[in-house]
């Protein structure tokens, strides 16, 4: 067998695996979608849902990282009351 053959061979093997791993990946979608689906007919909200499988994704220093830094952002913005520690609070009443 040639050269040209076998990579033709191999060409054709990796993209049907790929068009496998592609309708995997659309029925597992499909699922998720379903899942969530059940979710909110059960009264659940799905957009909190996605966003808690999100942050459970995440580990424990990345996610505090990140909730620090939106945390700042929405302070910015006054979206947050300024937040002052117990001691200070005491102190200035």
């Amino acid at each position: 067998m040639s050269d040209s053959m076998v990579a033709r061979e191999q060409l054709k093997s990796i993209v049907e695996r790929v068009e496998r791993l592609e309708e995997e990946k659309k029925a597992i979608s499909d699922d998720i979608r379903d899942v969530y689906a059940e979710a909110k007919a059960n009264g659940f909200d799905a957009k909190v849902l996605r966003q808690v499988v999100s942050i459970r994704k995440q580990d424990l220093t990345e996610r505090q990282e990140q909730e620090a830094v939106r945390d700042l952002y929405l302070q910015a913005l006054g979206m947050l009351p300024d937040f002052q520690p117990e001691e200070q609070q005491t102190e200035e009443e």
